[in-house]
């Protein structure tokens, strides 16, 4: 069973940049579908990136797209997100999950998640 450890969260100003860390032990993710999550007090949880590793391709929610990357680093086993250009709507906890058939943003198609990282934004 994967286990998934998220990390790179902090405080950012606005326009700044953060990269998101997704570590996986227990398994590889080569294979799985790999998706980015963020949830913000008093809303539902959205997803902004997914990746399917088989053949790398992406996805990207409309409101990221252009400014959020995904990626991977097979030999160590994680996936990063990488967040240019955040804006005051852009604070959440974010998570990684995994265990989909697909890239998909219904957040309870994915049976694995980590713990999620707090990314906040103000100048």
């Amino acid at each position: 069973q994967v286990h998934l450890v998220e990390s790179g969260g902090g405080l950012v100003q606005p326009g700044g940049s953060l990269r998101l860390s997704c570590a996986a032990s227990g398994r590889s993710l080569n294979g799985y579908v790999i998706g980015w999550f963020r949830q913000a007090p008093g809303k539902e949880r959205e997803g902004v990136a997914c990746m399917t590793t088989s053949d790398g391709m992406t996805q990207y929610a409309e409101v990221v797209k252009g400014r959020f990357s995904i990626s991977r680093d097979n030999a160590n086993g994680t996936v990063y997100l990488l967040m240019n250009n955040l804006k005051p709507a852009d604070p959440a906890v974010y998570y990684c999950a995994t265990d989909a058939p697909q890239c998909t943003w219904y957040a309870p198609v994915y049976i694995t998640w980590g713990q999620g990282t707090q990314v906040t934004v103000s100048s």
